[in-house]
């Protein structure tokens, strides 16, 4: 359904038009494949490497693997988290399971209150400047109400033992998930992280908040590349709104389709028009596409070298 969205979109908003403004790129897409998503990789494994309650791992390992990780992230229909699993299972032998999955589990709540936080910014900005009183506007408000209250479930499940709780309840069903004892000790560091670790909670989400807030200046580059020149106040709304809808349409791998038509809205809004909507996005995808394979090259290089991503000397020595 989102590839038939996605090429409904292509086929009724001037093919020719979309092709002759990706065409107009020519050496400008090599930029746009290495800056700023290069540093925002960077960022974000930072953010994941503060999410450790102590640092346990290289950051070239975990560069790796949230690489590999966020591939299957994108490319399988996991909710955003097959990957997640990617990345605890790359890091054994490296870590043990109770160090590496309550990290995942961290980092992944830290990047989505930093994505939480990128749409208050996104939305202030609209009020005040690009979309006071738009329907779009207020939809943005809703979508931003819903994901508050499912990340406060979320953060007050993983304080009260969500993964134990989960084992009983599989137990009572009678499908005994095995290792209760270890599901035990993954809840007990992950409540021992949020009470004893505030700065690294802090540093985990600030990282990530930085990595958001590089998408806007990817945003403002492919636009000038593009020829649709807009501020980075402009570029700053239509990604934070980006991330909304990514957000609210996450069942869908890498929300194919379901964005686009996001950001057609978003830019009809803005009034740059929904041709430069789907060009913008496919050039997007395109540079989606070429990480995506690296991360899908890290991982088939792992399992060649027997399922996990080599170390450094210093954390074999860790």
């Amino acid at each position: 359904m989102g590839v038939a969205l996605f090429a409904v979109l292509v086929a009724t908003n001037d093919p020719a038009a979309i092709l002759a403004s990706i065409v107009q790129l020519s050496w400008r897409l090599a930029i746009v494949l290495c800056f700023p998503v290069a540093l925002v990789m960077v960022f974000d494994t930072l953010g994941w490497q503060f999410a450790f309650l102590r640092d346990a791992v290289a950051f070239r390992t975990l560069l790796e693997v949230r690489l590999a990780g966020e591939a299957f992230n994108l490319v399988t229909p996991t909710a955003a988290l097959g990957g997640e699993a990617v990345k605890a299972w790359l890091l054994r032998g490296r870590v043990p399971l109770d160090a590496s999955v309550p990290s995942v589990i961290v980092a992944k709540t830290t990047i989505t209150i930093a994505q939480g936080l990128f749409l208050v910014l996104g939305i202030a900005l609209a009020w005040t400047s690009t979309l006071p009183g738009s329907p779009l506007l207020y939809g943005m408000l809703w979508l931003l109400a819903i994901e508050t209250v499912a990340l406060a479930g979320f953060v007050i499940a993983q304080t009260r033992g969500m993964l134990a709780w989960g084992g009983r309840l599989l137990a009572q069903l009678g499908l005994d998930p095995g290792h209760a004892d270890a599901l035990g000790r993954i809840d007990d560091v992950v409540a021992r992280f949020y009470r004893t670790a505030p700065w690294r909670l802090a540093l985990s989400l600030t990282f990530h908040l930085a990595a958001w807030l590089l998408g806007s200046i990817e945003a403002w580059l492919v636009l000038r590349f593009l020829g649709s020149p807009v501020s980075l106040t402009t570029a700053t709304v239509i990604e934070a709104f980006g991330t909304a809808v990514r957000f609210a349409t996450f069942l869908i791998p890498a929300s194919l389709g379901a964005l686009e038509g996001g950001y057609v809205v978003t830019f009809a809004a803005l009034g740059l028009g929904s041709t430069t909507a789907v060009s913008f996005s496919l050039v997007r995808r395109v540079r989606e596409a070429v990480w995506v394979g690296l991360g899908l090259l890290v991982f088939s290089l792992a399992r060649a070298r027997g399922g996990s991503v080599e170390d450094s000397p210093s954390v074999r020595r860790i």
